[in-house]
């Protein structure tokens, strides 16, 4: 079908687009007639389009939520964990490990509403009923009803409910400032239009935007998900690809996984070729792969994480999504709309000039005077210059006026003062030009507005123009004192006196905000539907590193393969739409960044969808903020370079368990593994090493209050589990060395029995991976660099509580027997050697972070 075909290629992004076709054309293809279709033909046509919704109903059900978490390498290993833990009768750890991933599973699946209150609350943006030409009269209809083809009725105030073009108007005004990010109004009004971007498109409108001003009857051209409204609603409804934060869990579970199956397979076969395969020796394969399970590692995250949230919340920032503190600080490349995170968001009037260019009150003054006394509709322009201390209107008198239209694109007003009667004329300074033969000076001479000194005007309004600067052209006319109207014949030979400017005031905060995050190593990207010379000049006038620039008509002819290649380049993306800044924060995920976006409205919401951390503002639309990760509740966007380094603490906290979880556990369980091939009997019983597992984890408990290097926060980090698995296996390999030593002055140098040995080597051990955290926390040498004293606490309180139950009666319970004072001192002896080692050895096993270039 035509019609199918014109908004496949709409959707596509290729041409034609439905407004660049004649209206006839589009009835024709559409089989529709001004008077609307019968009501026979809309319900054909409901059947086959379905119904006008454009945001579907996104809820899915819990128990599929849950099992997608669950089949997480990370969770369904601790899973496995708590069910052989309890299977052994160590119903401490079955505890422990359930309830921990429960806690987690459930944190995990709230945040998910994330998505689903978004979509909600683009609900709530929505027209419900609107004015439908059916069956040769109008009639109010659920909005659900509107089928392509139908006649709409639109007036001032109204939602629009559907994608269309204008077929009649009357002043029509729309704000579109949901799909493209202007705040400006924008003049609608019928015939085709040559404009690739919807932005362009002065003779459509699009589901979603509203009518602010004036009348206008619509076409219906697309509904439901067709709409480019549809398209929003579609993509925040999407599984976002993974975060960087979950591809780094993710690959942790892996690594994980891979090494407790090595070990697994390696004690059973040797066991098997030793000594038969028996139920000591199965228990013991069974505790190892528990060992090397760190099951405090979501409780350590989500602590971690917490912890930071707190941070940021008193720095005014919410924290929606606790991993996306992890992402904000592996970020290295920030995306921004314009409009609200840049700039004001608002229409301000920024000065007026006169014929030499000059700042002019003389046209500031006549400007506030046509908007005091203007009848009809205002504008937001208005509104900006009459916010300013308003010039004295007492002296003057309405006395007629003429309201503003689109075909002539002015108004103008005749007041009075005593026996002076003056026409004040503004509109837009291309319409107003042609109809002055004179201008006014700074002096207050009139001249002639002979060709020179109108080329001159033209090129400084363009020139302005260029600037991003809206222009008001201001002339006025001196009127016989006994005129008491004036009509449009009046508006010729005006005398032309300036313009008043109008913007979107750039933040202030911007720049300094901006060369922060370069100093982090953060690359911020300008992404916004404003035209070029507007985002330029905004970017000139906040002196904000920039290279390269690409437009949305270029990205539409662009393969994805391309864009990824190109937006590495690239730091301005101007006329982009919705779905193109979406693509753009894809293909540089793709090209290996971590990537924020922040923005303010609707039309930002799938791109912060689809970024590995979504920001927006207190300010911005329900929609984005829904959307979004995390909300900047103050207006001082330097904030964001605060949540950076809280980011980068929080990664470096995490990093800190892992390494020592995953080489601790991995050199221990190494140990007993070989162990047991030279010994005859077991290095420690299954139940010693839960028992050296759980005091461990809780020894670790302190690690998200630690504080992290200035190094950990200079750069962006990502996970990056070859360098985890390199610090494994040396530190590992390391702890194994010292283990075999120990192994051999026991059995050599003291000849204890089995009791004496395991009681020994559990001292060993939990001492030394407990009190190896104080070397590896940091780079520096370990007393250049304080831990918190909460992590002081819990690492020597474990130490602790693991020596009494070790040497005291109480670990007789689980195999224990005291150790003579020869014996202690050699452990002694063991553990500082070790801890030197470590210190010299840290340096090789940490390896430098993984850098992304922007």
């Amino acid at each position: 079908m035509r019609h199918e075909r014109l908004l496949q290629d709409d959707r596509k992004g290729d041409q034609p687009r439905f407004w660049t076709a004649r209206n006839d054309d589009v009835f024709l293809t559409l089989g529709a007639r001004p008077e609307g279709l019968t009501s026979a033909e809309a319900e054909k046509r409901l059947a086959r389009y379905g119904a006008n919704i454009a945001v579907a109903n996104v809820r899915r059900s819990v128990v599929l939520k849950l099992l997608r978490r669950l089949t997480e390498p990370l969770i369904a290993i601790l899973l496995i964990a708590g069910a052989i833990s309890g299977a052994i009768g160590d119903w401490q750890s079955f505890v422990i490990i359930v309830v921990i991933v429960l806690f987690s599973v459930a944190l995990d699946m709230v945040q998910e509403q994330k998505a689903e209150s978004a979509v909600d609350a683009l609900k709530r943006s929505v027209a419900v009923r609107a004015s439908v030409r059916r069956d040769g009269r109008t009639v109010e209809l659920p909005v659900a009803d509107i089928v392509p083809g139908d006649v709409v009725e639109i007036h001032a105030g109204d939602l629009v409910p559907a994608d269309g073009i204008i077929i009649a108007t009357r002043a029509g005004l729309a704000n579109e400032a949901v799909l493209t990010g202007e705040p400006y109004p924008v003049e609608k009004r019928p015939g085709p239009c040559e404009g690739l971007s919807p932005a362009d498109a002065f003779n459509a409108l699009f589901g979603g935007t509203s009518l602010v001003g004036g009348e206008a009857v619509m076409l219906v051209v697309a509904t439901g998900g067709a709409t480019r409204f549809g398209a929003i609603a579609a993509s925040i409804q999407e599984i976002a690809t993974p975060t960087a934060f979950e591809q780094g869990v993710h690959a942790l579970g892996m690594l994980i996984l891979r090494l407790t199956g090595f070990l697994v397979l390696f004690v059973l076969l040797t066991q098997l070729v030793n000594h038969g395969l028996t139920l000591e020796s199965f228990l013991f394969a069974v505790a190892l792969a528990v060992g090397l399970t760190p099951e405090l590692l979501p409780m350590v995250i989500t602590v971690t994480l917490s912890r930071g949230a707190m941070r940021m919340a008193e720095r005014k920032v919410v924290v929606k999504r606790l991993s996306a503190i992890h992402d904000l600080g592996a970020m290295d490349i920030l995306c921004t709309d314009k409009t609200g995170t840049l700039t004001e968001a608002k229409i301000a009037h920024a000065g007026s000039f006169g014929i030499n260019g000059a700042e002019s009150n003389r046209v500031t003054e006549l400007a506030r005077l046509n908007s005091h006394f203007a009848g009809g509709m205002r504008s937001a322009l208005d509104d900006a210059l009459m916010e300013d201390t308003c010039t004295s209107v007492q002296d003057w008198r309405h006395v007629d006026d003429l309201p503003f239209d689109f075909n002539r694109r002015r108004c103008s007003i005749l007041i009075a003062r005593g026996n002076e009667h003056e026409m004040i004329t503004k509109g837009a300074p291309e319409s107003l030009l042609p109809l002055c033969s004179q201008a006014e000076t700074a002096e207050g001479a009139i001249v002639p507005l002979d060709a020179p000194l109108r080329a001159k005007l033209i090129d400084l309004i363009e020139a302005k123009g260029r600037e991003g600067v809206r222009l008001l052209g201001v002339a006025r006319q001196p009127i016989a004192a006994d005129r008491d109207h004036i009509d449009i014949a009046d508006e010729a030979d005006l005398i032309f006196v300036g313009c008043a400017a109008f913007l979107d005031p750039p933040k202030l905060s911007a720049t300094k905000t901006v060369a922060r995050l370069a100093e982090a190593g953060v690359r911020v990207k300008v992404v916004s539907g404003d035209a070029a010379p507007v985002v330029q000049h905004l970017v000139e006038t906040l002196k904000l590193p920039a290279r390269g620039m690409i437009a949305g008509e270029e990205i539409a002819a662009m393969s994805q393969a391309a864009l990824i290649a190109r937006a590495q380049e690239v730091d301005l993306f101007v006329r982009v739409s919705p779905d193109q800044k979406s693509r753009i924060v894809q293909a540089l995920r793709s090209g290996g960044h971590t990537v924020g976006f922040l923005g303010d409205g609707i039309n930002d919401a799938p791109a912060i969808h689809a970024a590995d951390v979504g920001l927006s503002v207190d300010g911005g639309t329900e929609v984005a903020r829904e959307a979004a990760d995390i909300i900047l509740l103050a207006p001082d966007l330097g904030v964001l370079a605060d949540g950076v380094a809280e980011g980068r603490r929080t990664y470096a906290n995490i990093m800190k368990y892992v390494r020592m979880g995953t080489s601790s556990n991995f050199g221990n369980m190494l140990s007993m593994a070989f162990a047991s091939l030279f010994l005859p009997f077991l290095p420690l019983a299954s139940v010693q090493i839960l028992l050296n597992n759980l005091i461990y984890d809780f020894s670790e408990i302190g690690i998200p209050f630690d504080s992290a290097d200035e190094e950990d926060l200079a750069r962006p980090k990502s996970w990056d589990m070859n360098a985890v698995l390199r610090f494994t296996l040396i530190m590992g390999l390391l702890s194994s060395v010292f283990d075999a030593a120990t192994f051999a002055l026991l059995r050599i140098g003291f000849n204890v029995d089995v009791a004496e040995f395991r009681t020994a080597w559990f001292v060993e051990s939990i001492a030394t991976q407990i009190l190896v955290i104080f070397i590896i926390r940091t780079a520096q040498p370990f007393w250049a660099s304080r831990p918190h004293p909460a992590l002081v606490g819990t690492s020597l309180g474990a130490l602790a509580v693991a020596l009494i139950v070790a040497l005291t009666p109480l670990g007789g319970i689980v195999g224990f027997v005291p150790l003579s004072a020869s014996i202690l001192a050699a452990i002694t002896g063991v553990t500082l050697l070790y801890l030197a080692s470590a210190e010299a050895l840290k340096h090789v096993a940490v390896s430098p972070p993984r850098q992304k270039k922007a």
